[in-house]
């Protein structure tokens, strides 16, 4: 197995929603703030060699919206997703399997482009089996009103349509053996039934943290997005994670940390809190 980190691209988002409660004053430490109040985020996406499989965690947000839409987030495809592909020896159509931790446009937009007509709608990875589950693909394809902002169709409903979706089993809360040393975490804080991706990697298990962990300025417990939909569920698995994570050394991928790729947790008399940072390529 050879594991690669791929940028699909930065943007910005509102501090106080990344932070939720959290007053500026203190989550600004960690992620300072423009003069309109926007952040950094990356879009970070994992891409997996392992045997005949070429598996891709998440797609940033692609480049099919409005510029109306995409002048709300700033975007920058200065590390756009098929150059970085091209980069390490890889096309679209080598990609295998896609992996949606969840169906946020964030994290799924990437998936799908317009066909060459601009009349309709296809996936990027033209060979690739789309994974979701079935809890969660019901929650987005009826979305609350709160989240109906997040959920696009035109992001998820072709991913059905061209007949490449699948769906992982959630039996529980842990998953096991979803693909050759790789489980998955259900956590449904954030979202209905997200997946957290636990790989085993030369000796250490590492996490890509999707919106569980979007940045080490989200270590504390209460630092909780206002985008969760049940900030106390979040609050409850974070802790159960985190505990986990100090205690076993996990090494964290973080999705959205617009300066560090990967970080360590240790248990303090504060509780959990961060350990390292450090690039991928720096521990691997």
């Amino acid at each position: 197995m050879i594991i690669h980190p791929l940028n699909t691209g930065n943007f910005k988002l509102d501090g106080g929603a990344m932070f939720g409660v959290v007053p500026k004053t203190l989550w600004q430490r960690t992620n300072p703030a423009d003069a309109n109040n926007m952040c950094d985020w990356s879009m970070r996406s994992m891409l997996i060699e392992d045997g005949d499989r070429l598996i891709l965690i998440d797609t940033g947000i692609g480049d099919k919206q409005s510029e109306k839409f995409f002048s709300h987030y700033y975007l920058s495809d200065e590390n756009s997703l098929e150059p970085n592909l091209k980069k390490l020896g890889f096309g679209l159509d080598d990609i295998t399997d896609v992996f949606l931790t969840h169906l946020h446009f964030d994290h799924c937009g990437g998936a799908i482009k317009r066909t060459k007509d601009g009349q309709g709608f296809e996936p990027v990875f033209k060979n690739a089996i789309y994974w979701s589950t079935e809890n969660h693909w019901k929650w987005a394809t009826e979305p609350n009103p709160r989240e109906k902002a997040s959920f696009l169709k035109e992001n998820i409903f072709p991913i059905e349509q061209s007949g490449q979706l699948k769906f992982i089993d959630r039996d529980g809360d842990f998953t096991q053996n979803v693909f050759n040393n790789f489980d998955v975490l259900f956590v449904d804080g954030h979202t209905e039934s997200m997946m957290i991706p636990h790989i085993k990697y030369k000796g250490k298990t590492l996490v890509f943290m999707a919106d569980l962990l979007p940045s080490v300025g989200h270590i504390p417990l209460p630092y909780v997005m206002g985008y969760d939909t049940r900030p106390l569920i979040t609050l409850s698995e974070k802790e159960k994670f985190l505990n986990t994570a100090a205690q076993n050394d996990f090494v964290l991928f973080l999705e959205h940390d617009s300066i560090n790729q990967c970080c360590t947790l240790q248990n303090t008399e504060k509780g959990v809190r961060l350990k390292d940072t450090f690039q991928f390529s720096e521990l691997f």
